[in-house]
Formats: structure tokens, sequence, C-alpha cells
């Protein structure tokens, strides 16, 4: 259970006792689909540089040899920053002018839990119409909803449909990520929140970061509950477009992880003559650098500092 323990802050939070036979059968199913939904990243990573082609597509690599020569001149360069001290908390947005006066932080939204074995589920509200008991995943990159679910909200996966890099105890898999119009927990909804697509052993999903990234998360396991504070304050000077740096640096960092990752398989795939799989990834880092791009544009209009943004 120690690697379990080491997958989610759920679960290094968990005091895991002595589980019964039927339990641990329970969890060995549980417990697959937990690890699917941590991206595959690299721990360290050194300098990266970023060019635009003819077509103004966005590149990104870490080996200058595979930047045409003549797009090397105006070739952006990314130093890796150094973590010399653990990340500090997220601190709590600024009351805004809606907050009533004297209050000391804005209201949060609170969110009723139920346990399951060693996890926690909560009901979520999917396009505003279909609910779902979702496992509150707070070390999953994304959130995860199963086939059935998808096809009942009417998604469909197609060759234009981007496919993420995940880990199972079996290996990495590739499964489709696709974009809800809107995910409702408690009183708390956010649109257009990116979701992979994986089968579970119940009907279902995880509530993933691609939701709980926009919050500050309290759990309160005495009381069975979730209060999630809006990340988003009042635009200010050191919050620019209403976020603090932590968060900007933390957008940034994902996606320049994620894209390093899925290049990384892109060459696996080419080297197996996997066309299949190739072209799937070939998708996704479109996908991923379009979805930096606009993150760029997002972040300058925005104001946000160049440095935050490496």
């Amino acid at each position: 259970m120690d690697d379990v323990e080491g997958l989610t802050s759920l679960f290094r939070a968990s005091k895991m006792g002595t589980v019964s036979a039927e339990r641990n059968v329970k969890m060995k199913f549980i417990i697959p689909f937990i690890m699917m939904l941590a991206v595959l990243v690299p721990s360290s990573y050194g300098d990266m540089y970023k060019w635009v082609d003819d077509r103004g597509t966005v590149h990104f690599t870490d080996d200058l040899s595979n930047i045409p020569e003549n797009y090397r001149p105006d070739v952006e360069i990314r130093k890796p920053k150094e973590e010399t001290t653990p990340p500090q908390p997220r601190e709590i947005p600024k009351p805004s002018s809606s907050i009533p006066m004297g209050a000391s932080e804005p209201e949060g939204f609170e969110v009723k839990l139920v346990r399951k074995h060693e996890l926690w589920t909560a009901e979520v509200l999917l396009n505003g119409s279909v609910k779902r008991q979702f496992i509150v995943d707070t070390g999953a990159s994304f959130s995860l909803i199963d086939s059935e679910t998808a096809r009942e909200i009417g998604i469909t996966i197609d060759e234009n449909t981007p496919f993420i890099p995940a880990s199972t105890v079996s290996g990495v898999i590739l499964t489709p990520l696709v974009i809800l119009k809107s995910m409702r927990v408690g009183n708390a909804e956010l649109e257009n929140v990116e979701a992979s697509i994986h089968d579970m052993p119940s009907r279902g999903g995880l509530l993933g970061n691609s939701f709980l990234n926009r919050f500050k998360v309290v759990i309160d396991s005495l009381n069975e509950k979730m209060t999630l504070f809006s990340m988003e304050g009042k635009p200010s000077e050191d919050r620019p477009g209403g976020y603090t740096r932590d968060y900007w640096e933390g957008q940034f960092r994902f996606y320049y992880r994620i894209l390093d990752r899925l290049k990384e398989i892109k060459i696996e795939c080419e080297r197996k003559g996997a066309r299949a799989e190739s072209a799937r990834v070939n998708n996704a880092i479109r996908y991923f650098e379009n979805r930096l791009s606009e993150l760029e544009q997002r972040a300058s209009f925005a104001g946000v500092p160049r440095n935050w943004r490496q």
C-alpha cells in the first residue's frame, strides 16, 4: 500500500488500518484507475527551446538540433527553475466587493463527501444533465469519466480526438481527452473542463485537477465535507487576471511537461512503427501546443510577467 499512498494527497492523508479480504479485492479494481490519471511527466528537465514555423505553429523541444537551421536565430530559450524550497500553500483570494463587510475570506462552496473504503466521493453534475459519484483525487492531472457516461452526455470519439498518455499497473496507455461543457460540484461550477475517458469497475469517474486546480481545496474528514474556495480574486498588480504567481507558473509548467512527455512517446511510437498510435500522439501534441498558445495569449492580455511563464 506504500506505493498507492504516494499517488495522491488523499492517500497520504489517510490512516490506513487493517483491511479485510473483501475490501482488498475491491481495492484491486479501484487502485489501477487512480494510477491511470497520473500523467507521465519527468521530475526534472533541462533547457527548453520554443520556435514558430512559417505556418505560425508553436514548437517546443529540449534538443536544439531538432530545430531547422533557418529558425534557430529566433529561438526562445526557457531555463528550468531551481526548486530549493517546498511549494507554499496557495493563498486565499482577497475578498471582492461582493463579499459582505467584515468577512475575513471569500465564502467557499461546501460539498458533502461520502467515504467509500479509503476514498472520498462527491456528487458531480455533468453538462447540466447527468449526475455521478466521483472519487475525489487531488493527485490526478485530469478528471475522468467512463465511456457509458460519455455516450450519455453526447460525447463522441473520432480521428481528431487527442489521446494522452497515462500510467496503469500494466504500463502506459493512451486515453481520449475531451472537453465537458460544464462540471458542477455542489454549487461550484466550471465550463469547458478537460476530462479523460476510461472505464472503471462501477459507473462514475474521478474528480481531478482539471476541475480542482481552480480552487483551494479543504477536506474536512471529521465532518465528511469538502470546501472549495475560488482561486480567482480581484485583479491587481500582484494578481494579474485575478490569479497568483503560483497559479500562473503551475499552468505553464504543466503544459511544458506534458508536451515533453508526448514528444518522447512520439519518438517511441515511430521507432516501433506504430502508425496509429503516432497519429493519436501527434493530435495530442497539436492540441496541447494550441492550449499553451491560448494560455500565452491570456497571460499577455492579463499582464502576467514573462518570468512567471517559464
